[in-house]
Parts: structure tokens; sequence; C-alpha cells
């Protein structure tokens, strides 16, 4: 039994190999370098503003010290280092159409760790759920990304929560240097209001790291079907109920909450400037990723 596990394990993990690696090298390669390869800059000087310079770029202070305006002159720095902050809490699993969220999401990520790896540049990643289940130091090498990739497609959490700003402060702690982050989740990690509940550590990371969030999501998720009366149950928690879902106030109540959650969610992301992604199970992610990445 064990022999075929890891015969199927291999062999899922070469498929996926192959497939995210001719997407990297064919189409995300150009795209993801010119996205991401200069966020990562080092303070080289000071000059005279110049017409056409960045007015983000002015020292305020030696402007005023001078009274003529200044620029603050980056170089970019020879490699990156990439972080992957992987969701692999329970909700997950659940997929109604194309395939479930983890899957989607480890293709995702695998596609981003041979764009690191083209581009020269260390990738890490840190798997979680309610707690941080594993974390991979960044480095170079295809040895340390077909690692990278087996985890990614075979790992198997303790835990079935979610905890997003726990996995940030993680983050923020153990890469000291600015790094470029992508966390790939459903981001279902809100309040009863709908609210973020990482808000605290999404400011403090995004303060430091260049973040960008890749969320999955299935449609079946944004409405409650009218098939009567059911019981359903979280899959975190354990929490169970009976809900009348021929009942239109009900399903209307669900609508709302699960819009109200999703404008919360937006607004934070516009109040610390990180970029985003929505990507359905039913979507094709690499349309999704190029106009995302083309957007940055």
């Amino acid at each position: 039994m064990e022999s075929r596990n890891a015969t199927d394990l291999l062999s899922k993990v070469r498929k996926i190999e192959i497939r995210t690696r001719a997407l990297s090298h064919q189409i995300f390669a150009g795209e993801y370098h010119s996205a991401f390869k200069g966020r990562g800059m080092a303070f080289s000087e000071v000059r005279e503003y110049q017409y056409g310079d960045d007015v983000r770029n002015m020292d305020w202070n030696v402007t005023a010290r001078l009274r003529s305006p200044y620029v603050k002159v980056f170089e970019e720095e020879r490699e990156m280092t990439v972080v992957l902050l992987i969701d692999v809490s329970r909700s997950g699993l659940f997929g109604t159409k194309g395939m479930v969220k983890r899957d989607m999401i480890a293709e995702i990520a695998a596609v981003l760790s041979f764009s690191a790896t083209i581009n020269n540049d260390k990738v890490g990643a840190l798997l979680f759920s309610d707690k941080v289940e594993l974390f991979i130091p960044p480095k170079k090498g295809r040895n340390h990304l077909l690692h990278i990739l087996r985890e990614i497609v075979a790992f198997e959490p303790s835990s079935n929560g979610t905890d997003i700003g726990g996995a940030l402060r993680f983050l923020t702690n153990s890469i000291k240097k600015k790094c470029t982050a992508f966390l790939l989740s459903d981001m279902l990690d809100v309040n009863q209001e709908g609210a973020p509940r990482y808000e605290d550590a999404l400011k403090v990371a995004a303060g430091r790291h260049d973040i960008s969030v890749i969320q999955v999501f299935d449609p079946r998720e944004k409405t409650i079907p009218d098939v009567g009366v059911v019981h359903v149950k979280d899959s975190e928690t354990g929490q169970s109920a009976w809900i009348d879902t021929s009942s239109k106030k009900v399903r209307s109540a669900y609508e709302n909450w699960f819009r109200s959650a999703a404008e919360k969610k937006k607004r934070l992301f516009n109040r610390y400037k990180i970029d985003s992604v929505t990507i359905g199970t039913d979507q094709d992610y690499v349309k999704s990723l190029l106009a995302f990445f083309q957007t940055r």
C-alpha cells in the first residue's frame, strides 16, 4: 500500500511539474519578471529631480533642506526572495466545478515556484491552517523546488481551521529582508459580520514585504441553492445546523453577507495597497494570472 501511495504521489507530482513548468516557461516567466522583478530595490543615492521621474520617489527632507526637488535613486537587487503562503485548511477541499480549491491553489503555487526558479530567485513555502503547519526556508535549485512541489501536492495538515493572521505574523518574524510573498487562500477567515480577522497582521506584513493575494473560490459559495431543508456542517469548526434553503429570506441573507464580506476584504486590500486577484475553480487560472501580472 505504501509503495502504491508513493508511486501515485510521484505520478501526480510529475504531471503537475510538466504542466506548470511549461506554463512558467512559455507564458509566465516574462510577465512574472516585469511584474515583480523591480519590487526588490535597494537605495543607491539622491539626485536632482528630472522631468519624467516618479514623484513617489521624492526625498522631501533633502528637497526642503536644499530648496530644490530631489529624488531617491534605487537599483534593482540581483535576486528576489519569493515566499508562498499556502492555505491548507479543510475548506480548501470544497469544489463543485472544475477542481477543488486546494488542487487549484497547488497548481498556481507550482507555476509561481517555477517562475521564480526560471528567474534565478530564491523560493520558499509556508503551509498553514489555523497554525503554521510547515515552513520551507527560501533556497534555489531544482531539488529544493521539487521538495516544495511534493509538499504542496501531498501535505496533510494536522488541523482544520484557518488563521491567515498567524501565517502573516510568522512571515514577518521569519523573513527579515524584504521579499515578494504570495498568499494563496480562499480567504475564508472572517468574523460573524464578515470582517477579515487578519487586518493587523496584514498591515504589519505589507509594511515590510511586497504581498499579493491570490484568492481561489468555488462559484457555489456565493449563493445557496433552493433544495429544501438541508443539514449543513462547517468543515473547519465541525458546527452543524438545519437550514431551510427554500426560504428566500434565508438565501438573501446569506448572499448579502457574502457580498458584504467581499466588499470589506476589498476595502482592506485597498487600504494597505495589496494587489489581489480572485479566481473561480471553474475559471482558467492562466488567463486570470496573466491579467493580474499585467496590471501590476
